[in-house]
């Protein structure tokens, strides 16, 4: 079954709010995809709260005009805001997390990837020390002894009751990329440091671990165009209605 398009308002009480909307649409049996840009902000997995500054830090951020999310999947801290785009899909899959979690992130990488191709990027995924929200499946850019990470990536499963004699569980999986289109990783590394020295983590990112589509294409020669955003999301939409969910999920 194809992917279909949806739209939500992101709006700015929580951006991340369509997330258990897609969900719900998942669990109908659609495939469904959302691409959307968050206001200025930080995001953080429910985790976090096991940092005792945590409420009094978000606090703070929020004052200064940068609210800071909590959201379903696990992972790192991810900065949001102008010149990021984020991708979610959600669908059915039938199976475990174990079995099933590395083709989900397969899936979406080669998403992003087939897109960026068409741009004039060549992409691969892997891990990249010292970024933000550092995990294999992030999707990087350069020779892999010295990639920088231009997408992060995330999924989150929710039970579905299934019918009777059903072989293997259903799942709802969310799969999730934030992508670095024009933003700069000064900026964005900055604002993410800052938050993890107020709950006190230990955690600090490296602004040379990541780049935007924008500074990869100047590097290649490649001039980005005035529309960057509006033509990686052209790309994206293509490249989405292109596939099909990763599993099969007929009993």
């Amino acid at each position: 079954m194809p992917f279909d398009i949806v739209d939500f308002e992101a709006g700015a009480a929580d951006p991340l709010a369509a997330e258990t909307a897609l969900l719900s649409l998942a669990e109908t049996g659609r495939c469904v995809a959302h691409m959307w840009q968050a206001p200025l902000s930080l995001v953080v997995p429910r985790s976090y709260r096991r940092f005792a500054a945590l409420e009094s830090a978000r606090a703070e951020f929020a004052r200064r005009g940068c609210p800071v999310f909590l959201r379903m999947s696990g992972g790192g801290l991810v900065p949001q805001g102008p010149g990021i785009l984020n991708l979610s899909l959600a669908y059915l899959v039938r199976g475990t997390v174990g079995a099933l979690s590395e083709g989900v992130y397969r899936h979406l990488c080669e998403i992003l990837r087939e897109a960026l191709g068409t741009l004039g990027l060549q992409t691969h995924w892997q891990a990249v020390e010292g970024s933000f929200c550092d995990g294999r499946f992030n999707l990087a850019w350069g020779p892999p002894g010295d990639a920088r990470k231009l997408a992060g990536t995330a999924q989150y499963w929710r039970g579905v009751r299934s019918g009777a004699g059903s072989h293997a569980p259903m799942h709802a999986v969310l799969a999730h990329a934030v992508l670095l289109v024009s933003a700069d990783p000064e900026e964005i590394n900055q604002r993410a440091n800052a938050f993890e020295d107020a709950i006190e983590s230990g955690r600090c990112y490296d602004a040379g671990r990541v780049v935007s589509v924008q500074q990869a294409l100047s590097r290649t020669g490649a001039a980005p165009s005035d529309g960057l955003i509006d033509s990686v999301m052209s790309a994206l939409r293509a490249s989405v209605m292109a596939t099909t969910p990763p599993v099969d999920n007929d009993d």
